[in-house]
């Protein structure tokens, strides 16, 4: 599995967990092992599980977003102008929560977040979401990542 596959894995468990609001723990344990079993023969992300490599890349990003939510959802707010989070749809909440924390708390280049969150943008919603993400990413980076 690639990263940019694991990215997708993580983007759908927390997708998913926008709705179940599951502590970080359970969410990572229950959308693991209930994913693959279940969607192992319609969706080329659960064919085959991640390596160690992406696997600690997943349980990384994914635990981390949960315990830094308030942050992340923070962040949104100041660049988003005039959306509050709530607003948004939970995908678009979801990209900009996984892309603004690689750039946080992971060793994941600034160009390559942003560009990853745009594609799954286009993949799972809209080219108006992508160029919305585009936006509040852009104002993010240069707001929070060149200081």
């Amino acid at each position: 599995m690639s990263r940019r596959l694991a990215r997708e894995l993580v983007l759908h468990m927390l997708f998913s967990n926008d709705f179940l609001n599951d502590d970080a723990k359970s969410a990572l344990e229950n959308n693991l092992a209930y994913n693959f079993d279940l969607f192992s023969d319609e969706h080329e992300l659960y064919k085959t599980a991640p390596a160690a490599a992406q696997d600690q890349y997943i349980q990384g990003a994914f635990t981390g977003i949960m315990e830094h939510m308030p942050e992340l959802n923070g962040y949104i707010e100041k660049y988003s102008v005039g959306w509050s989070v709530a607003r948004m749809s939970r995908l678009t909440r979801c990209i900009l929560r996984l892309c603004m924390y690689e750039m946080l708390y992971m060793d994941i280049p600034v160009g390559a977040s942003v560009n990853e969150g745009l594609e799954l943008a286009k993949k799972y919603d809209s080219e108006e979401s992508a160029s919305f993400i585009n936006g509040v990413l852009g104002s993010f980076v240069s707001g929070e990542m060149k200081k």
